[in-house]
């Protein structure tokens, strides 16, 4: 199993693709130029199975529709976030965008922390709110990483500040979840460069005292 980061969109969110030996592939927050998924997926030619949501900002989802029309497949979310994709009030876009993003619902939601199988993908989900509610981290074990959308960063966390934001939630996801991985786990963030779970529990300067 691969894994490809795309960062998309002014706020450079990080798309990944991550594809299996069979040219299967998962795309994980689809979040802003869709010409650029389709043309990196079409040019490995890889066969999405599903889009999976970490959470649903604006940054995050902006280019969910045209990439599920495109590829005819299912849209995954949390089910704290299922009104966010049809509401630029709760996605950010009203505030933060000169367009308003509106997605059609998802197909399916996450609704606890299980392990998954999903067209021959399995991971993990753990719900890690606090950079918002519905927040989730997808961990694939056998593969050694994690896709952990705005949770945590190389040197950062996600940002609180946000409306439904919550430091305190964030910093016990973080703690109870992520640094509960094995110290070699690749960290796939929402935004940045990868890092890894050892690197982010000797560095982070966010996470010292909590």
């Amino acid at each position: 199993m691969d894994w490809h980061q795309l960062p998309l969109g002014p706020l450079q969110t990080n798309c990944y693709i991550i594809s299996n030996e069979d040219n299967t592939c998962l795309i994980i927050d689809p979040g802003e130029e869709p010409d650029k998924i389709f043309a990196f997926v079409d040019g490995k030619n890889l066969k999405p199975v599903a889009i999976m949501l970490t959470h649903a900002h604006f940054d995050h989802i902006g280019a969910v529709d045209e990439v599920r029309e495109k590829y005819s497949v299912p849209v995954y979310v949390h089910q704290n976030e299922a009104d966010w994709l049809s509401d630029p009030a709760l996605n950010g876009s009203q505030y933060f965008m000169g367009n308003l993003i509106r997605v059609k619902k998802a197909d399916f939601l996450f609704t606890d922390e299980k392990e998954m199988s999903v067209e021959g993908f399995i991971f993990t989900v753990y719900e890690t709110p606090g950079h918002s509610p519905g927040s989730v981290s997808l961990y694939f074990a056998e593969e050694d990483f994690v896709a952990g959308g705005d949770a945590l960063f190389q040197g950062s966390i996600g940002r609180t500040d946000l409306p439904w934001g919550n430091q305190d939630d964030l910093l016990r996801s973080i703690h109870e979840k992520l640094l509960a991985l094995p110290e070699e786990t690749v960290v796939l963030p929402g935004h940045g460069p990868v890092t890894t779970i050892g690197r982010e529990m000797d560095t982070n300067p966010f996470l010292n005292g909590f």
